[in-house]
């Protein structure tokens, strides 16, 4: 098969540009060609196509060899560069050598051409795979100092659109993410398209992003539109002209998305491009299923706070009207979402009238009045379940579409209002755009038509409340309890740890007769005692060998990072002594406050000891874990150093009195 060149041609006689394509032809090219004979012509060619090798007459009549290289590298374009010319006296020759041109032939010795443009066009290869190899690694560099920077999810996801869109200069990009559980792959961010594409959204195998999803690989394309792997039903809607590539982003048991880069033709993607292109999904994936990580565990303390302030509401405010409009500032906010009001049943009546709300530009709202079972909202309160509407213009069963058509709202959800077994009427959630909830958002919405359901009923039945609030906290601590499970199967090798360190350090707490109230605090304190370690990322926390000092640092920040997560938080404030000051030692050798004494608080210093035990006798891939006795007298050789030795003398004493199992899969090295 004949070999593919492109030859730009800087030559005035046409004959000559014969001859000296004829020759390339015998040895085996198939050729596509320019002939130029001006500045401006080349640098209209450079900038119109790609080309292989350059080919010049030494001397034209208004253009030059020299003149042209310095064309060429007023582009910055590398291409072999060989002077081929009937006469050129040797100092020319030199200059222009040194000037950068590869060599010089001359046209009563065609002999040389051939072996010259081969060994140029290698060592071309050579020389752009370099660059190539060096931009790749300068583009990760840049890609990670970017993205370890990003302080939102969003964020992130733009900053990684941009660096690739600068790194290959495309003309359009768009990041697409997957949601395994509902099966969606969901467009987040893109440029170069039309906005009103964000939110378009594909199942597995669906579009050029679905099966890429589907095939758990890269699709590049010269051409879309002739690509055969694209479904012909996708193929017809895609301009002629348009090619590209959509890679997999990846962490490294999973697919959380892809990145979709476009190019017009006659650009097409280099493989030093696709190189670098794939290394940023590698970086980006990781980067991203990080940071949603640790955003969904900030979401969760935020939605924490919000019940919290919900239930303080409940319990401390008796005006309906003001309760309800606590309830509906956190549930616009967490929901994030337009607008929410709630219907209630009137005594006596069969009607659901409008009581409060919030995020509406008019007060059409207010004159709601429905009876049971009509609109949507009437379904979802005789029915007894959430009722969605994807879009109220189309949706035949909400009859307020022109009491409500100023406020353009698009998506709608109505919960039923039951607390007790009884319906007390109904929270509507608005949107102005398209809503694609996740399952934890529609639990979320549920949970919070739950508390908005016990505030009315609050405010009609006081005597019950003690009791929901009871059940409220109950929530919270299995929520916290959830937690601290996610943190044990994040951390494999600690797996468990969480547990058995919190019920060890309540029956010493027990035994020192602290009181009920501060072993609540102990409790919910030890099962997020490693609350930061979501802060840090997979390749320093999974690590199975020992850490560098960089990463040693990167690991002692987490007490801190676990205090900015929880201190915000007035349900955990006072739960914080754990988490903050557990790598503390008696002598003020610890971290990250250099505590000493009974400045440590007396709840971390007898945490201390109980995380250090559990440690200490643990099986590790590396190594076994220590044998009772030895794990026993190292706390005892560090009574006064490393624990408060009053500490210390009450937990031999426990231990002589108890048989306690060894712990197992904890990991030393990251929790001690």
């Amino acid at each position: 098969m004949a070999t593919y060149l492109r030859i730009l041609l800087v030559e005035d006689s046409e004959d000559d540009a014969s001859l000296l394509l004829r020759e390339i032809r015998r040895g085996g090219y198939e050729i596509e060609f320019e002939r130029v004979e001006t500045a401006g012509a080349m640098r209209a060619a450079l900038a119109r196509q790609q080309w292989d090798l350059i080919l010049c007459d030494f001397s034209l009549p208004s253009f030059s060899a020299p003149n042209a290289l310095g064309v060429l590298k007023e582009s910055g374009i590398d291409l072999p560069f060989i002077i081929v010319s009937g006469t050129i006296e040797e100092e020319s020759a030199v200059d222009a050598l040194k000037a950068g041109a590869h060599d010089f032939i001359t046209k009563g010795n065609f002999a040389r051409l051939l072996p010259a443009l081969e060994r140029e066009l290698k060592e071309a290869v050579v020389r752009r795979e370099q660059k190539e190899h060096e931009r790749e690694l300068e583009a990760i560099a840049l890609v990670s100092s970017q993205l370890r920077t990003a302080k939102t999810f969003n964020d992130m996801l733009s900053r990684l659109l941009n660096q690739a869109v600068s790194l290959v200069q495309a003309e359009a990009a768009s990041i697409w993410l997957y949601d395994p559980v509902s099966e969606v792959i969901e467009l987040k961010i893109q440029q170069g398209w039309d906005n009103e594409y964000i939110g378009s959204s594909y199942k597995p195998g669906e579009g050029i992003p679905g099966l890429v999803i589907q095939q758990k690989k890269t699709i590049v394309a010269r051409e879309f539109r002739q690509e055969e792997q694209v479904p012909e039903e996708n193929r017809s809607q895609i301009p002629f002209g348009v090619g590209g590539a959509c890679i997999p982003l990846h962490t490294e048991d999973s697919i959380v998305g892809v990145i979709f880069i476009k190019v017009t033709l006659p650009r097409e993607l280099t493989r030093g491009e696709l190189r670098i292109l794939n290394a940023l999904a590698e970086i980006g994936g990781n980067s991203i299923h990080r940071m949603y990580l640790h955003e969904q565990t900030v979401k969760q303390l935020e939605r924490l706070a919000a019940l919290r302030s919900i239930d303080l509401a409940i319990s401390s405010v008796f005006d309906l009207e003001v309760t309800l409009t606590i309830v509906l500032n956190e549930v616009v906010k967490q929901l994030q979402v337009d607008a929410a009001c709630v219907l209630l049943l009137q005594p006596g009546s069969s009607r659901l009238e409008y009581v409060a709300g919030q995020g509406f530009h008019t007060r059409n709202i207010e004159s709601t009045s429905l009876r049971i079972g009509e609109d949507n909202a009437g379904r979802a309160f005789m029915e007894r379940h959430v009722v969605q509407a994807p879009n109220l213009a189309t949706d035949r069963n909400f009859t307020r579409g022109q009491l409500l058509a100023d406020e353009r709202f698009m998506s709608y959800y109505a919960v039923p209002l039951v607390t007790k077994g009884e319906v007390k009427g109904v929270l509507e959630i608005f949107h102005r755009s398209r809503l694609n909830p996740d399952q934890e958002w529609l639990d979320f919405l549920e949970t919070l038509g739950g508390q908005t359901a016990i505030a009315v009923e609050n405010s009609m039945l006081f005597e019950d409340l003690q009791r929901s609030n009871f059940e409220l906290v109950m929530a919270y601590d299995a929520t916290i309890e959830g937690w601290s499970r996610a943190l044990d199967l994040r951390d494999r090798e600690t797996e468990g740890h969480t547990q058995r360190v919190t019920n060890m350090t309540l029956r010493l707490a027990r035994k020192m007769g602290l009181s009920e109230e501060r072993l609540i605090l102990i409790k919910r304190g030890a099962l997020l005692h490693d609350i930061g370690k979501m802060g840090i990322p997979d390749h320093i926390l999974l690590k199975p060998e020992g850490l560098t000092e960089e990463e040693q640092h990167i690991m002692r920040q987490h007490p801190q990072l676990a205090y900015d997560m929880l201190e915000p938080i007035a349900y955990l404030r006072d739960a914080l002594h754990i988490p903050y000051c557990h790598h503390e030692k008696w002598d003020g050798s610890g971290y990250p406050r250099g505590l000493a004494g009974t400045q440590i608080p007396l709840e971390a210093r007898l945490f201390t000891i109980v995380d250090v035990w559990d440690a200490t006798t643990t099986d590790r891939p590396y190594r076994k874990g220590w044998p009772r006795h030895k794990a026993l007298s190292y706390i005892r050789e560090q009574s006064a150093k490393y624990f408060d030795p009053k500490l210390v003398e009450l937990f031999l004493e426990e231990m002589k009195e108890s048989e306690l199992s060894p712990a197992k899969d904890l990991n030393l090295h990251r929790d001690i």
